[in-house]
């Protein structure tokens, strides 16, 4: 590692170090997750002391080893509107507790800097028009099934788990169920050991998840009603708690929001 190097990274967490620092936690293409002392910036008026998470930022680093410290801060994009509302903030929190769950410190991510920062743009896109909560909650969901994916941790919706048939939801066959298997994944009919069940109209929806676009009609209005996306938001939740031994806590947080706001209606 060169003594001196410049990043350009998303800050995915500010926290204090010492009495004036900050330590940076910031997601970079080149080294992964790295931890960085942030001199002063804790101290008023401090040159480096305005950076807060979601923010992309240009930085110069100094240091071989150890806790290397900035030098120099440069913000290329701040997601501001993130924070006007719990659901977009909650949606960007749990990306950032999946990345850190995934990632090793150092350990280069060449396309997973870019995932992240289109999920974050949509986010910040939705606070610019007319603000629809079903849209956070799915842009969060369809973010971490991208990440999941990414990080070699996909879930397998191609076949069923038990047969290998391909899982080709019949659409208009209401009668047909697929059992979503926290362990094993999704198997065709009905499981004894299945947390969930899903119709053909549920699967298919959760498979277009993979695709690059939030599945939603020609109008543009979004694919699927509330209680289909908090089933979804369910299987993601599960599957990440079975299979990396984590539990999401903003992916919480945004199921309360959303059945909170439900009720308050």
């Amino acid at each position: 590692m060169n003594s001196n190097q410049r990043m350009k990274g998303l800050s995915l967490k500010v926290g204090p170090l010492g009495e004036n620092d900050r330590l940076l936690t910031i997601l970079s293409e080149e080294n992964g997750i790295s931890r960085l002392a942030i001199p002063g910036a804790r101290k008023p008026k401090s040159r480096l002391g305005a950076t807060s998470p979601f923010n992309f930022l240009d930085l110069h680093i100094v240091g071989k080893k150890n806790l290397r410290r900035v030098t120099q801060i440069k913000i290329i994009k701040s997601y501001g509107n993130l924070g006007k509302s719990i659901e977009t903030l909650s949606a960007a929190q749990a990306i950032s507790e999946l990345i850190m769950i995934m990632v090793g410190n150092e350990d280069p991510q060449q396309d997973l800097l870019k995932l992240v920062l289109i999920h974050l743009n949509r986010l910040d896109e939705l606070h610019k028009k007319e603000f629809d909560s079903l849209e956070a909650l799915a842009i969060s969901v369809q973010s971490c099934i991208h990440l999941l994916a990414l990080g070699g941790y996909c879930l397998p919706l191609q076949n069923c788990c038990h047969s290998g048939f391909k899982l080709i939801p019949p659409i208009g066959e209401w009668s047909w169920r697929c059992s979503f298997i926290p362990e094993e994944g999704f198997a065709i009919g009905t499981m004894p050991n299945a947390r969930t069940e899903l119709n053909p109209s549920e699967l298919a929806l959760l498979q277009r998840l993979l695709l690059e676009k939030v599945p939603s009609h020609r109008n543009g209005k979004l694919l699927g009603p509330k209680n289909v996306w908090l089933k979804l938001l369910e299987i993601v939740e599960t599957w990440v708690e079975t299979h990396l031994q984590r539990r999401i806590t903003s992916l919480q947080m945004m199921r309360e929001i959303i059945i909170t706001n439900d009720l308050n209606k």
